[in-house]
């Protein structure tokens, strides 16, 4: 069913469609699944209901003008996979009686200004101060996957990006969970690879070892590079390796041999799953074994 009134990547306000074509085309195209109903008064296009775009854009229409995208969903939109965006989230001004519902968050805050960009048509916060907001307020691991791979990508202006971070830690008129997200900021690292391999690290930290050395490189006595280790105590020599599946797949016999070879050079090496994620005892149990055979206990 065509339309000439305008979307927003899929996303229409009833009123509009109804203005355009009559409540029976639109209830017509509801019922044979061309448009699907969202949130109050917006319509989107049913093939593209799951789409973040089209979930912004609608939850846009229907909390208002003065509404932005934030949290989850402004990672998403700024080209993040580190953090899941299931639910979609806006911000809008204290006093707005705008409230939650299903699959939409809406939150109330002292506004932006100048923190707020154009993304694809959208309002979104910016990319330093959607850092800022999730390390005050999200979960510790995914705050850390988040920020490891935000630095990474603005790899060689990293350091630029932590200092405007931390920046707009500080200049939040909510000051709930600041100290936390400026730690979070302050762990993060560019040379992480992926998004387990940051869970991982966080919950080390949680379980108070030693903070690792991340991606630490293994040299030759000559200083060719032999290995990247994920997690690494050089002065301990241990180190803990993640086992995705699909960079592993069909790689056993290489990574075995190259496990030998760590082993000779003297490293204790201890893998880890995503099954570690979830149930680290084993993982825990086998990593303070390691650190109590090189005398280190706490």
């Amino acid at each position: 069913m065509p339309f000439s009134t305008p979307s927003l990547h899929g996303a229409f306000r009833r009123s509009d469609l109804v203005a355009e074509c009559g409540k029976h085309a639109v209830e017509s195209a509801v019922g044979r699944g061309l448009l699907r109903p969202l949130w109050t008064g917006v319509l989107v296009e049913g093939a593209r209901a799951l789409d973040v775009r089209t979930r912004a854009a609608a939850a846009l229409l229907t909390t208002g003008a003065d509404a932005v995208v934030c949290g989850p969903t402004a990672a998403a939109l700024h080209g993040s996979a580190a953090i899941p965006a299931v639910e979609t989230h806006v911000v809008v001004p204290y006093g707005r009686g705008t409230r939650s519902r299903s699959g939409l968050v809406v939150h109330h805050a002292g506004f932006y200004g100048k923190q707020i960009v154009e993304l694809d048509g959208l309002r979104v916060l910016s990319w330093p101060q959607v850092i800022a907001d999730l390390c005050c307020t999200a979960r510790p691991a995914d705050v850390l996957a988040l920020t490891d791979e935000a630095l990474r990508l603005s790899m060689p202006r990293s350091e630029e990006l932590r200092t405007e971070v931390r920046r707009r830690i500080r200049a939040r008129l909510d000051p709930r969970g600041t100290v936390r997200g400026a730690d979070l900021l302050e762990l993060a690292s560019a040379r992480a690879e992926s998004p387990p391999e940051s869970w991982l690290r966080m919950l080390l930290v949680e379980r108070e070892f030693p903070l690792a050395e991340v991606n630490f490189s293994v040299s030759s006595p000559a200083g060719r590079e032999l290995y990247r280790l994920d997690l690494a105590w050089p002065s301990l020599r241990i180190a803990v390796e993640y086992d995705g599946y699909a960079v592993h797949t069909g790689r056993e016999e290489q990574d075995a041999a190259r496990e030998d070879d760590l082993r000779r050079r003297g490293w204790i090496v201890i893998r880890a799953t995503a099954a570690d994620l979830s149930d680290p005892t084993r993982l825990l149990a086998e990593l303070r074994a390691a650190f109590a055979r090189r005398g280190y206990t706490w």
